[in-house]
This record gives structure tokens, C-alpha cells and sequence, in this order.
């Protein structure tokens, strides 16, 4: 890493007799891969969630995560694989990883306190942006708490998937990266809140397209939540939303 030649290429299989799945976090990962499908949001085999789980023996964890070729509406529990985070090597299963694991590894990397990323390539936030709105404003109370951060937007002409260098530039100040003419990627400390920020992400995105419309009709101006609200709603989020982390902590 950071011009150090790596020991391992992406995706070498090095089958560790240490790791083996945990059918709770494998059975997890179907289920909730499913349910983005039931919502529509998957569309074929792009797209892509990692859940971090920790061992003893990886200092950064082991990451489990769908191959290429199967989307997360058909990924069933054997079609899943581990991989070490800092080189993508499989350590569990045989079928090698997609492009984007590189970009949700590098995440987990430099964020110890995130445990799972989803990556989806959703139309309404594609179309959006691509209508000719620069970001998408919030009008809700419950996006603000379940995000926490701001989101980051990323031009067209940037792809994280292949180069994950930008990365790090910006990571640590948002859980939303918004990708131009791609979709975007969720981050969560736990499988459930990526999940959840994911929702709420999606629902803000159909509300702005909505207000939107309805003012272009009517004349009327749009009522977003403001920039300092939606800060200061960050800062209560877990108290309000996820009291359980506080308590972990």
C-alpha cells in the first residue's frame, strides 16, 4: 500500500484453514442483499455490499462479499467469499471478486468504524444529477439523523472503483458518496444502519425529484432543511436513531 509493492495480486486465491464463514453474517448477507432487490435498486450484477466481521488473526478484519457475475437479487449463501482488506486476496470460496471491492476495501481501510458498504447504480439518483442538479437538498427529519455526515459528490470523470487513490482525500468527512452517472455508496458502522442510511438516502432522492416537479408546477420555491439543521441533526443522530451504538461505545 501507498507505493509499497504488495505481497499478494487482487483476488489470488490463498485458502487460510483459519477463516470460514459464520452462517449468521453469510446468512445476513443474503438477507439483506435481498431486501435492496425487493426494492428495487439492484439492477443486474453491478452494484455491491461488503460486511467487515473481525479475526483474531487480520488486524483489519476479513470482509465477506458477493463475486462478479451475480447480482445481489441472486446471491445465495454459497456464492460468497472472503477477502482480506488491505490486498483483496480470497481466503474463503473461489470465484473472484468485482472491480468495486477494491473501492469497499479501501473504505474499510480507512475507516476503522465503518462495517459495511453498499455500492448500488440507482436510476433516480443517476437521473437526477444527470437532469442538471449539481446535489440533491433534504426536506426530511430522518435524513439527517441516519446520515450524520454530509454527502460527498464526485464527478463523472472520477471513478473510485478503478483508481481508489481519491479516497482518502475525502473519506473521513462523509457516510454518502455520490457518484455522477453511477450511483452511489452507502457507509455504516454496522449492516443494518448501511442499510437503513441506504433507505433514507433512496427516499430523499424520490422527494427532491418530486418538490421539484411539483414547483416547477405550481411556482412555488422548495423547502429544504438547511445546511446548519442538517448538521446539528447529525450530532444528536445516534441518541436519536441508534441508541444501542451509544451504548456500545
Amino acid at each position: 500500500m501507498d507505493g509499497i509493492t504488495p505481497p499478494y495480486r487482487v483476488n489470488e486465491l490463498t485458502p487460510d484453514p483459519r477463516v470460514s464463514f459464520d452462517p449468521k453474517v453469510s446468512g445476513d448477507y443474503v438477507k439483506y442483499a435481498h431486501r435492496l432487490a425487493a426494492r428495487g435498486l439492484v439492477n443486474s450484477s453491478v452494484g455491491g455490499m461488503v460486511i467487515r466481521v473481525p479475526h483474531p488473526d487480520y488486524e483489519q478484519g476479513i470482509c465477506y462479499a458477493k463475486p462478479q457475475g451475480i447480482s445481489l437479487e441472486e446471491v445465495e449463501v454459497e456464492d460468497l467469499v472472503i477477502t482480506d482488506i488491505p490486498y483483496g486476496r480470497i481466503l474463503a470460496g473461489e470465484r473472484a471478486t468485482t472491480v468495486g471491492h477494491q473501492m469497499n476495501r479501501e473504505i474499510l481501510r480507512l475507516r476503522p468504524d465503518v462495517n459495511c458498504v453498499i455500492h448500488l447504480h440507482h436510476d433516480e439518483t443517476i437521473a437526477f444529477l444527470a437532469a442538471g442538479y449539481e446535489e440533491f437538498r433534504s426536506f426530511s427529519l430522518t435524513y439527517g439523523f441516519l446520515m450524520q455526515k454530509p454527502a460527498h459528490y464526485l464527478p463523472a470523470s472520477i471513478n473510485v472503483e478503478e483508481d481508489v487513490a481519491p479516497i482518502k482525500t475525502f473519506i473521513q468527512d462523509t457516510n454518502c458518496i455520490i457518484m455522477r452517472r453511477h450511483g452511489f455508496t452507502v457507509l455504516g458502522r454496522t449492516l443494518s444502519e448501511a442499510y437503513h442510511r441506504t433507505c433514507v438516502l433512496v427516499s430523499e432522492v424520490k422527494r427532491n425529484i418530486i418538490v421539484e416537479t411539483l414547483c416547477a408546477v405550481n411556482g412555488k420555491t422548495p423547502e429544504y432543511i438547511s445546511d446548519e439543521d442538517l448538521a446539528k441533526m447529525g450530532t444528536y443522530g445516534d441518541k436519536v436513531m441508534y441508541p444501542e451504538l451509544i451504548k456500545r461505545a
